[in-house]
């Protein structure tokens, strides 16, 4: 059986959202980062990044949230999470998700984890200022030339809009506001609307 390792508030509401979708058996670990558990030795075996998500399969451990969506969409072709059988299309998706994992999730974290680039408190102050901005832009980027909607691929549903649903939820977060993006806003409720986000949304909300 998979075991998904991700925590709230993360990138890997995502990977549990794909599998939901797939439906997949999978235990599903929450980890309290408030108490360190992911730099523990017993998580530190499974992933040494210290980072979630992770997910455990009968082959090993995937990491990195492109690898476990393209993972979930692989193993369970029945679900028609990504266009498998037309290599261009699919390798869209990969850039897609690519575009949000290399740099629109850092210029989000750049707010929250600047710790993870500099000591000095004038550079985390200036990097708290700036990383909204950066975000804003990354998410106009989608708005105008990326989502091509109703999803992210056009008509066929995919692992790309979990993946965006995740990122757009932390706009408001971070102080952004949706006016600007209508796009990314309507795509935002209509996922919502799906089972399986209702679904994963209400095991996180009874913990």
């Amino acid at each position: 059986m998979l075991k998904l390792f991700t925590a709230t508030g993360t990138i890997g509401l995502a990977c549990e959202i794909a599998l939901e979708e797939a439906g997949a058996t999978c235990e599903v670990i929450r980890m309290n980062f408030r108490d360190n558990a992911q730099r523990q030795p017993d998580f530190l075996a499974i992933n040494p990044k210290s980072r979630v998500p992770a997910l455990v399969c009968d082959h090993g451990v995937i990491t990195e949230a492109p690898a476990i969506l393209g993972y979930v969409a692989q193993t369970f072709p029945e679900a028609r999470l990504a266009p498998l059988d037309d290599a261009f299309a699919m390798a869209q998706v990969q850039a897609f998700n690519s575009y949000l994992c290399s740099w629109v999730h850092p210029a989000a974290a750049h707010r929250h984890r600047g710790y993870r680039w500099a000591d000095d408190p004038v550079a985390l102050e200036d990097m708290a200022r700036k990383a909204p901005e950066v975000f804003a832009a990354a998410m106009g980027l989608i708005e105008s030339a990326y989502l091509r909607g109703p999803w992210v691929m056009g008509e066929a549903y995919s692992i790309c809009d979990a993946y965006l649903y995740v990122v757009s939820s932390w706009l408001p977060r971070d102080g952004i506001d949706m006016a600007p993006f209508p796009i990314i806003s309507e795509h935002f409720a209509r996922m919502g609307e799906r089972a399986a986000v209702k679904t994963v949304l209400g095991r996180v909300a009874a913990g």
